[in-house]
Formats: C-alpha cells, sequence, structure tokens
C-alpha cells in the first residue's frame, strides 16, 4: 500500500479509496470537515442575535434573500434546491414566514399541483436591512474582496465536489 500527502492534512498522511494505508490516525485539528462543522457554527451563531432583531432564523433568511432576487414566485421545490433544504424542513418554515406576513403562498396558475411562494412588503422591509447585517458580517470576517471570493470559489467547489458523490 502506498502512503499519500494530502494539502489539508498537512504533513500526515490520508487513506485513499485506492487503498493507500494510514500511517498515524487524524487528529480534530486535521479534519477539513472539523473546520467547515466549526466555521458553519461560528457564522450561524453571529447571524443568529443579528436576524433575532427581524425575528427571523437563518433558514428564513436565505428564504427572503432568495425570493428578494428573483422578483417573481417560485415553486417551493425550487426554493428547497437552491436552499438545500428538505419538504419537511421547509413547509413549516414557509408558513411561518407567510403568518409572519413576510411572504405569501399561491397555487401556480399553469400548474395547480405546484405551489409558489412570493416576497411580500413585510418581507421587502426586512429585507432591506438585510444589507446592514451583511456589512457587518463582512467586517467580523475581516477578507479583502479578493479573499472571500476566493473563499467562496472554493466553499462552492467544495460542496459541488462532494454533492456529486451523493
Amino acid at each position: 500500500m502506498n502512503v499519500r500527502h494530502v494539502p489539508w492534512w498537512g504533513n500526515r498522511t490520508h487513506p485513499t479509496t485506492r487503498g493507500d494505508a494510514v500511517t498515524r490516525d487524524p487528529a480534530l485539528e486535521d479534519l477539513v470537515c472539523f473546520d467547515l462543522y466549526a466555521a458553519s457554527r461560528a457564522m450561524t451563531a453571529y447571524y443568529r442575535p443579528l436576524l433575532a432583531e427581524l425575528d427571523l432564523t437563518y433558514p428564513q433568511y436565505l428564504v427572503l434573500v432568495l425570493l428578494a432576487e428573483r422578483e417573481r414566485p417560485v415553486p417551493v421545490g425550487e426554493v428547497g434546491r437552491e436552499l438545500h433544504l428538505d419538504h419537511g424542513t421547509l413547509t413549516p418554515l414557509l408558513r411561518r414566514l407567510e403568518g409572519a406576513g413576510r411572504l405569501s403562498r399561491a397555487r401556480s396558475s399553469t400548474d395547480e399541483r405546484v405551489v409558489e411562494v412570493a416576497i411580500t412588503e413585510g418581507g421587502r422591509e426586512a429585507h432591506a436591512r438585510f444589507a446592514e447585517i451583511q456589512c457587518r458580517v463582512s467586517e467580523v470576517l475581516g477578507l479583502d474582496e479578493d479573499e472571500l471570493g476566493g473563499l467562496q470559489r472554493s466553499l462552492r467547489r467544495l460542496a459541488d465536489a462532494v454533492g456529486a458523490r451523493g
């Protein structure tokens, strides 16, 4: 068996699907999955009080961002695909946003089987404050525009690569 160097594990070795050997178990600090997990939790925790001022959760925030971006009614299935949310998570989330006057739900005029959601004036009022939230998040990150763009490209590439494997 061969031992192979993997960049994100520093000087440690990594097993591959080709049957390469591991010379040492990875420490927590060596796991890219842990770094992603910790970063995700930290970002969500930072957003929580900012969004609480608007009485929103992070997934609700993402729905409103998507709907404001589209400027048209969006099928619920498309919202779920775009945000990687399953039906069981998305439906109650949309109901809460509808109850708060942030979005409307209606059957599609072209296909009665399809439910579409659209941002309302109440949702637009909340969305108008999102730029302020993004500025605060950008300041905390401390990355310049190029660094932030590179990070986003790397994260998207990672999500695409892992997502393609199922």
